[in-house]
């Protein structure tokens, strides 16, 4: 089994990453996470479907709306949402999840390890992992 550091190296690794949850309100975690992947200067679609663009990106519906290029997800839901967000992640043929701390569930997280998924989903949060800063 791979270290939390060698799964996170992976997850980071990815060309494009997703973030459901994303919150249109910069003081809510899933807002942050968002900003967090734009800080870094990475490639990253917000799954929303309740608006249409967060912090300047056009937001996709649905997991399963991504493009393929998206194999890492960042997820920030409550449990029982994340459950069917795996779920539609399973479908998608998503490579890796990080369920921010509040998110996991063991049923999502199982489902993750039942489909080979790299999943972290030990406390580890992204906005520590990139250094994220507010003032963005």
């Amino acid at each position: 089994m791979d270290t939390v550091t060698q799964q996170i190296e992976q997850f980071l690794a990815a060309p494009l990453f997703a973030v459901a949850g994303v919150s249109t309100n910069r003081n809510k975690y899933g807002n942050k996470v968002l900003r967090c992947y734009q800080q870094a200067g990475s490639n990253v679609i917000p799954v929303n479907n309740h608006a249409d663009k967060i912090e300047g990106l056009d937001c996709i519906n649905s997991v399963l709306d991504l493009p393929d290029e998206v194999i890492s997800l960042s997820i920030i839901t409550p449990p029982k949402i994340t459950e069917q967000v795996v779920q539609q992640a399973v479908t998608k043929g998503i490579k890796n999840i990080w369920m921010q701390p509040g998110a996991q569930s063991e049923a999502a997280v199982q489902m993750c390890r039942n489909n080979g998924i790299n999943i972290i989903a030990d406390g580890s949060c992204l906005l520590v992992v990139l250094h994220y800063r507010e003032a963005y």
